[in-house]
């Protein structure tokens, strides 16, 4: 096969995952190439903030060029297959780009239409989701716009970026009812197709109290299941085989999409068997199953770890010195232990931040005297000031 170029390391994707690799190989090899179209770069957890009136959009968008490590080719183009069988790679641009290492990590797709009535309906009629630049500001309008009536949170079953995401917006949002005094007039709903709100004990616990201070009717082991955009009206079905199904009106609904890998990777002879599709790895070392020079790390990896910034931001290390050992013809020696951490905002000036691994046990980071495992004032300011400081300055530099 003739190839348009050739790199020692190609790596697919250029948002966090892609770029803070990038960046830790580029101080220890050269010859590297990201492969992405985007203009932009987004700082996606920012937009909880932006959809309960924390923080303007803007601040969570740069220029793409701006994060790209120096000294690292470009390609602004789109993977559409992989060959891994040849090493190369092919771009919606005809490219057909060789590699010794490859490394994924494209991200993952909203599966909007897998919810009937949700496309058609999305951005108006009170219903938004804080899943997009584009919609986040959305979710404020209509939040503002909530007096009275019923307002409906949910989130899909199946792994999702940021798992916490859709009942931080809820907290937000009871948070600003209440200071505006309409709280009690408005009948909120939380639907989670979980057994509770967190995987966690200790979060779990923390957060039903918030749950409960909100006066919020929580659904467990339930999930969306269309939309009736004309009559405003949701329907719900349990993920239990013998569970009841049932129906809401809405008068606001923030809705968060089912999620899989693109479509691109799914048909790919690098996808898991599962409907799901993601870059089938090991959970440790993040290589391939079955092709020893591919890796992949962030949201389109199988690892069964929580979608987050944090976990990316742990894998980076792991992935940048096994992708360097196998340009020596070496083993991975480097693992991800499954780290993963969600600063739940429970209201507009406190957040508990929630560190686990693979275990599924609190892993705290910060020091014993500081709990974060109750929502706090200082963590607040992480969330807001902190965390975007880090990742600009310091994660995509692969410094953090």
């Amino acid at each position: 096969m003739e190839t348009s170029a050739h790199h020692r390391v190609v790596i697919v994707g250029g948002g966090s995952a892609g770029i803070s690799v990038a960046s830790r190989l580029r101080k220890k090899t050269d010859d590297i190439a990201v492969i992405d179209p985007s203009e932009k770069h987004y700082y996606q957890p920012l937009w909880t903030l932006v959809g309960g009136g924390c923080s303007k959009r803007e601040t969570s968008e740069r220029s793409e060029h701006s994060v790209m490590p120096k000294g690292v080719t470009w390609i602004k183009d789109a993977v559409t297959a992989f060959d891994p069988e040849n090493n190369v790679v092919e771009t919606a641009g005809g490219k057909t780009v060789s590699y010794e290492v490859l490394v994924v990590c494209p991200g993952i797709q909203l599966d909007w239409s897998r919810t009937p009535g949700l496309s058609e309906t999305l951005g108006k009629n009170g219903v938004s989701s804080n899943y997009t630049y584009d919609l986040a500001p959305k979710t404020w309008e209509f939040i503002q716009n909530t007096k009275s009536g019923t307002a409906v949170f949910t989130m899909p079953s199946g792994p999702i970026k940021c798992a916490g995401a859709p009942q931080k917006i809820a907290y937000l949002a009871c948070d600003f009812w209440r200071k505006q005094g309409v709280l009690d007039d408005i009948d909120v709903h939380l639907v989670l197709p979980t057994p509770r709100t967190f995987g966690v004990t200790a979060f779990a616990d923390a957060l039903d109290v918030v749950v409960a201070d909100y006066g919020i009717d929580l659904h467990l082991k339930t999930e969306l299941e269309s939309i009736d955009p004309d009559s405003r009206k949701a329907t719900f079905k349990s993920v239990d085989q013998d569970g009841d199904g049932f129906s809401l009106p809405y008068d606001m609904m923030h809705v968060v999409p089912h999620q899989s890998a693109p479509d691109w990777v799914k048909s790919s002879s690098l996808a898991t068997d599962a409907p799901t599709g993601y870059v089938d790895v090991d959970k440790h070392t993040h290589q391939h199953v079955r092709y020893p020079n591919v890796f992949s790390l962030g949201d389109a990896g199988s690892t069964p770890n929580s979608k987050t910034g944090a976990a990316i931001r742990k894998q980076a290390p792991v992935v940048a010195t096994n992708v360097l050992l196998q340009l020596e013809s070496k083993d991975p020696t480097e693992q991800y232990g499954g780290y993963a951490s969600c600063p739940l905002t429970t209201s507009s000036k406190r957040m508990l931040l929630a560190e686990f691994d693979y275990s599924m046990e609190p892993t705290p980071s910060l020091p014993k005297f500081i709990n974060a495992q109750k929502p706090r004032r200082d963590m607040w300011y992480l969330k807001k000031y902190g965390l975007p400081f880090m990742y600009w300055n310091l994660m995509l530099k692969g410094r953090a």
